[in-house]
């Protein structure tokens, strides 16, 4: 099945599902799953299957009321949408421990998505390979970036050095940059910018904790009343 033109006006939302489903969808051909249906794929990902049949519609697929959807065709649907036809090499600014991490994590696990440099200031790396992945010398980032046609760079460094790098890494012609620091950065048009603030998302998550718990408290306080109430009686 071929992918319309469309696919370029979709949420960002949409996106984010869309990959989220691919990942479903792989594990599930991998255990030998050859079709599901919207609710399965709903389930898994803890969404309603009216959102997932909304978001398939939005990429002009369908499946059939018999047997939903085929995996393996689905999966290569999302991935002319999602993946770039040459694939996208990127590189990863400041191989501290979250840069190790996201860099082990992710190395691998997607062909048109590869890891390639990563760039650090400290001596002690810069020169060595971790994970496959070569360091160098943050302050020859726009040649390396230029010379090995990175397009996509994953900010790890401490937040005093987020502005600067970005710079570098827009001067070294980046199309794309992951920003996991807390310090929010400007890139110009054409430069698309993800934030990943990890406070943010911890304080985030912390408050619907609170928030259960008080719906809690307060249903355990209204028992106790009406316990209280009964013995009055």
């Amino acid at each position: 099945m071929k992918v319309k033109n469309y696919y370029k006006n979709l949420p960002h939302k949409t996106i984010e599902r869309l990959s989220q489903y691919r990942r479903a969808l792989l594990i599930c051909l991998d255990n030998g799953k050859s079709h599901i249906f919207s609710h399965e794929i709903a389930n898994i990902q803890h969404i309603t299957p009216v959102q997932v049949r909304r978001d398939l519609m939005l990429i002009g697929y369908s499946g059939t009321l018999r047997k939903g959807y085929n995996i393996e065709d689905l999966v290569d649907v999302i991935s002319d949408i999602i993946d770039n036809k040459d694939g996208i090499k990127a590189a990863i600014i400041g191989m501290g421990n979250l840069g190790k991490a996201i860099s082990k994590y992710i190395r691998g696990k997607r062909h048109k998505l590869d890891i390639v440099a990563g760039f650090d200031s400290n001596p002690e790396k810069i020169g060595k390979t971790f994970k496959g992945i070569k360091c160098y010398d943050v302050e020859s980032i726009e040649d390396e970036i230029k010379s090995q046609n990175i397009k996509l760079g994953i900010l790890t460094v401490p937040a005093a050095n987020a502005k600067d790098t970005t710079q570098h890494l827009v001067n070294a012609g980046i199309k794309g940059i992951l920003n996991y620091t807390p310090m929010p950065v400007n890139v110009p048009e054409g430069v698309y910018l993800e934030e990943y603030d990890m406070i943010t998302t911890l304080e985030k998550v912390a408050f619907y904790i609170k928030v259960h718990e008080e719906e809690l408290e307060k249903e355990k306080n209204a028992k106790k009343e009406v316990a209280l109430k009964g013995k009055a009686k």
